[in-house]
């Protein structure tokens, strides 16, 4: 079977997509290198972790197909992986729906899971503003017109994506949300993720303090004004409004 190894699986998440009881598989590798990022072991290095045999994977989701409502395929970035869409579909013909978590480089390859009807949900992570300043969020040069197009791309799915940003102090503040919101105008929901900066990838996040909630509050409230919901995403899957 042709599809890109996995190696994390989490066979029950309630925070992973939201209103649904999944399992989230990771896939390694990453184009980008966002300072904050929590899964570094996937971006580098990650031949050396065991990869799960999809057989485990298919095999639990059957035995628990009266529970489990999809499954979640992140990263690591899974556009890297031309086959994805292979993978996508194992698990469709299993009867399971599939949300794909992505930061948005790869709009060709979003675009053919979209049409082959391979997804049934996608959280688009917008790293920060969509000008120069989205380089220093997703630590590497990036085409900003690729983001810009895959976010017309998943707008096009209805009711059925989110957009998230990590709110990462000197990289995404006031200013940054309230252009990225504006970018998004008209998108039905748009995250802020709690920044953690326990194990982030760059050393020097590791002492940083996260936003205090008072003034998340107004960031919610503000990028509000553009899009149909805004929440708050925490550490432990709590949100406001």
């Amino acid at each position: 079977m042709d599809i890109p190894e996995i190696k994390g699986f989490v066979e029950t998440s309630l925070c992973d997509w939201d209103g649904m009881i999944s399992s989230v598989l990771f896939l390694p590798g990453c184009n980008l290198r966002c300072p904050f990022c929590q899964n570094g072991e996937l971006l580098s290095g990650y031949e050396s972790l065991p990869t799960v045999d999809f057989n485990t994977v298919a095999g639990f989701l059957k035995s628990k197909s009266d529970w489990i409502d999809g499954v979640v395929i992140t990263g690591g970035e899974p556009t890297i992986w031309e086959n994805v869409g292979a993978l996508a579909r194992q698990i469709k013909q299993l009867g399971f729906g599939v949300k794909l978590d992505t930061n948005g480089t790869r709009p060709e390859t979003i675009e053919k899971l979209i049409a082959g009807g391979l997804v049934d949900y996608v959280a688009m992570d917008i790293k920060s503003a969509l000008d120069d300043r989205y380089h220093a969020a997703a630590g590497r040069r990036v085409d900003v017109e690729a983001i810009k197009r895959s976010i017309r791309l998943v707008m096009s799915m209805g009711e059925c994506y989110e957009f998230r940003t990590t709110l990462v102090p000197g990289l995404t503040g006031e200013e940054e949300i309230e252009a990225i919101a504006g970018a998004i105008q008209g998108a039905r929901k748009y995250v802020l993720q709690r920044f953690v900066p326990d194990n982030s990838l760059d050393n020097a996040l590791r002492q940083t303090l996260p936003f205090r909630e008072p003034f998340i509050a107004q960031l919610v409230e503000r990028a509000g004004n553009y899009v149909g919901a805004c929440f708050y995403r925490g550490r432990i899957g709590a949100e406001l409004s």
